[in-house]
């Protein structure tokens, strides 16, 4: 589930509730979305509230097979035609043309938020019978009369951190349990998916140990991790991921993280596997550009010399100066075009900081002022420090909100800054400029007094 989502070839969808004894169908994604909006939605709407509806049924479908929702839950399918669980779908109805069009043009993009992985649960209602925190599908209708675009009628339900992803890539998707048991001396991206959901789990479990480095080696650590987790899941305690561990560790993670809900923490774009794919060059778009910029962003905290370009997976001119700068700086031919050695070498620099520098290195030294403001819309590893002495000092402070450290500046972060400024009595701006980064870093040092556990946390070593 830690990757870059796909389209899936075919969904399974069960017709009827899920306990329920009803038939499974797969049917061909497209044409599953198809049968969804025609069921869903008039073909006679303005076509901005079509695009922006089937954009929400596209999203909540894919949301449902890249958490495996139901499949980790021990069921069968993707997703069911129970309205009050998932999106009608009835078998055999007749596809409405012009809702047909639209679905081919756009039936591989999707919404997600700013800076997170996986596909926004985009929750939905009629607005007028039935009312939800999601789009209203006659709300978008109003909104598309009065001009709004489909993008707009989006960002006014799900709020302007959203993005639309892209003609995403389509595969046949088979079940994440890798085949094979995972234990002590296993390695590889699977393992680092298992390290990296038990660590966030552990913040609601603490008695679950830390894994101080999720490297994708199955040791002493994550074997401890795993028992722990199985104790308290009435697993047996073996310390070894079979079938059963494996998706209680993914429906434990999907359910603490929120993932299949609109207020879902995300998954960071940190998370993605870092291996060299292809070249990445001038107006390249996607996931590996996200990963190079986020790259380049936290190198550039490091290196003068580099400078961080937004993480928007985009690959424009300023990313085109970034690559050129980082290949100045190390020595490679300054082609703008991040090809394999290029990305050797991005891979390197970027795992020499971390090793030099331990996890808690940013948590015990001060971090200049940026040079620019903080905004809305701001990202990169400013930002993550800044949300991260924001969520330490929460802490302490119960008038200060708490922000998740995601490196995205949305409304989360202003409304955070905005309530620390408010509690030292300045001016609400949502901006943090030199003076408020230097009060955040002063009240952060005076309370911090070492490595953060929570309380009855061990670390995640063995006792002797």
């Amino acid at each position: 589930m830690v990757g870059r989502p796909y389209i899936p070839a075919t969904i399974t969808v069960h017709l009827g509730a899920p306990d329920s004894n009803a038939e499974n169908v797969t049917v061909n994604f497209a044409d599953y979305i198809k049968n969804v909006a025609s069921s869903e939605i008039y073909p006679t709407w303005p076509e901005n509230a079509i695009r922006a509806n089937i954009y929400a049924q596209i999203s909540y479908a894919l949301n449902r097979v890249y958490t495996e929702w139901y499949r980790s839950r021990g069921y069968d399918f993707d997703i069911t035609n129970s309205t009050a669980f998932d999106q009608s779908f009835v078998r055999n109805r007749d596809i409405f043309e012009n809702i047909s069009q639209i679905v081919d043009e756009i039936f591989n993009d999707y919404i997600r938020r700013q800076g997170n992985l996986e596909p926004l649960f985009a929750a939905f209602c009629d607005g007028r019978e039935v009312t939800c925190d999601g789009l209203s599908q006659w709300g978008s209708v109003d909104l598309a009369n009065a001009g709004y675009t489909p993008y707009e009628i989006l960002t006014n339900y799900y709020g302007n951190d959203i993005e639309l992803v892209r003609d995403a890539p389509v595969q046949n998707i088979s079940e994440s349990y890798p085949g094979e048991l995972l234990r002590l001396g296993s390695s590889g991206q699977e393992v680092r998916n298992i390290q990296t959901q038990l660590n966030r789990i552990s913040k609601d479990y603490p008695s679950i140990p830390k894994i101080s480095a999720t490297d994708g080696v199955f040791g002493v650590q994550t074997e401890n991790a795993v028992r722990e987790f199985q104790r308290i899941f009435n697993l047996t305690p073996d310390g070894i991921i079979g079938k059963a561990t494996w998706y209680k560790i993914k429906y434990i993670y999907v359910a603490v993280a929120n993932l299949a809900e609109l207020n879902s923490e995300g998954i960071r774009i940190e998370d993605i596997p870092k291996q060299f794919v292809s070249d990445i060059r001038l107006g390249n778009s996607g996931d590996p550009v996200r990963v190079l910029q986020y790259y380049l962003a936290f190198i550039a905290a490091y290196n003068n010399a580099v400078s961080a370009p937004a993480i928007d997976g985009t690959f424009g001119q300023a990313t085109l100066a970034s690559v050129r700068e980082f290949q100045s700086a190390y020595g490679l031919p300054q082609t703008g075009v991040v090809d394999e050695t290029t990305w050797d070498k991005l891979s390197e620099v970027y795992l020499g900081i971390i090793q030099s520098n331990p996890p808690e290195f940013l948590s015990n030294v001060p971090v200049p002022y940026p040079g620019t403001p903080l905004v809305l819309g701001s990202s990169g590893e400013a930002v993550r420090v800044l949300q991260e002495r924001l969520d330490f000092i929460s802490g302490f402070f119960e008038n200060i909100e708490y922000v998740e450290p995601s490196g995205y500046y949305g409304e989360q972060t202003v409304n955070a800054v905005n309530s620390f400024l408010r509690d030292v009595g300045l001016p609400e701006k949502g901006i943090v400029g030199p003076g408020a980064w230097k009060l955040i870093e002063d009240t952060y040092f005076n309370l911090q007094s070492g490595d953060q556990k929570t309380s009855g946390q061990n670390p995640g070593y063995t006792v002797n």
